[in-house]
C-alpha cells in the first residue's frame, strides 16, 4: 500500500538578517573566490568539519527524495596512496592514449598532467558514489542530477568553511570502488580532495576568467 505524503508547517525556514539582494551578493563574494586547487597543505582538518560538509551535501534535493549517494571520506594515508597510484595509472593512459588532441589542447592552459601528488597530501579525500538502486534494491530516480546537485552543495560548503577543493574525475573510475570495497550498486562519480591550500599554492590565471553574465543568463 502506497504511503501517503504528510505535509507539515515550515517553521525553520532560513531568513538571513540581510535583504535577499545583500545576502545573495555576500554569497557570491564567497563563491567568487573559489579556485580548483592542486597544491594542498597537510594541515589537518577535523572529522567534525568533514561530517558537517557531508551533512550539507546530503541535504540536497533528489529525485523522489531517494538520496542516491554515498560519501566515502578517506583520511588513512595508506588508502590515499592506493587511490593516488590508481588515479595516476588511469591518468597516464588518458594523457597518452585516450584523450583526443582537442581535449588535451583545452587542458593545456591549466597545466595538468598525470601526476596527482595532492591525493596523498590533502588531509581528506571525499569519494562520491552514485547509487544505481537503493541499498534495499529499491528504485532511484534522476541519479546523475541528484548527485551532481549534492556535489555542488559540498563544494559550496567547503568554500564557506575556508577550505580548498578540486573536482577530480579520473576515467574510468572503477578502481575507486575496488580499492574502497564498495558494493556494485555504488558507482564512482567524483573524487574531491579537501583541505587547505599550500602556502605556495598557485592557480592558473585561465581559471580566473569566467564568462560575463550576458553570455550565461537570459531573461525571458
Amino acid at each position: 500500500m502506497r504511503e501517503e505524503a504528510v505535509f507539515v508547517p515550515y517553521p525553520d525556514r532560513y531568513e538571513p538578517a540581510l535583504s535577499a539582494e545583500a545576502a545573495s551578493a555576500q554569497f557570491l563574494e564567497v563563491m567568487r573566490r573559489r579556485r580548483s586547487v592542486r597544491e594542498f597543505s597537510d594541515r589537518p582538518v577535523s572529522r567534525a568539519t568533514i561530517e558537517a560538509l557531508v551533512r550539507a551535501a546530503a541535504s540536497a534535493p533528489s529525485g523522489a527524495n531517494r538520496q542516491p549517494w554515498r560519501f566515502v571520506c578517506v583520511e588513512d594515508a595508506a588508502m590515499k596512496r592506493r587511490i593516488r597510484l590508481g588515479a595516476e595509472d588511469e591518468e597516464r593512459e588518458f594523457y597518452a592514449h585516450r584523450a583526443p588532441q582537442e581535449w588535451l589542447d583545452a587542458l593545456a592552459p591549466l597545466g595538468t598532467d598525470a601526476n596527482k601528488e595532492y591525493l596523498e597530501i590533502a588531509p581528506w579525500l571525499i569519494v562520491v558514489f552514485r547509487l544505481v538502486h537503493g541499498d534495499d534494491e529499491s528504485q532511484v530516480y534522476y541519479t546523475h542530477e541528484s548527485v551532481g546537485i549534492a556535489c555542488g552543495f559540498l563544494l559550496a560548503a567547503a568554500q564557506h568553511a575556508g577550505l580548498a577543493t578540486l573536482t577530480h574525475t579520473p576515467s574510468p573510475m572503477r578502481f575507486l570502488g575496488e580499492i574502497l570495497g564498495r558494493p556494485k550498486h555504488e558507482r564512482p562519480y567524483l573524487l574531491i580532495p579537501v583541505g587547505y591550500p599550500a602556502e605556495s599554492c598557485r592557480v592558473p590565471a585561465a581559471a580566473l576568467r569566467k564568462k560575463p553574465l550576458s553570455q550565461v543568463m537570459e531573461i525571458a
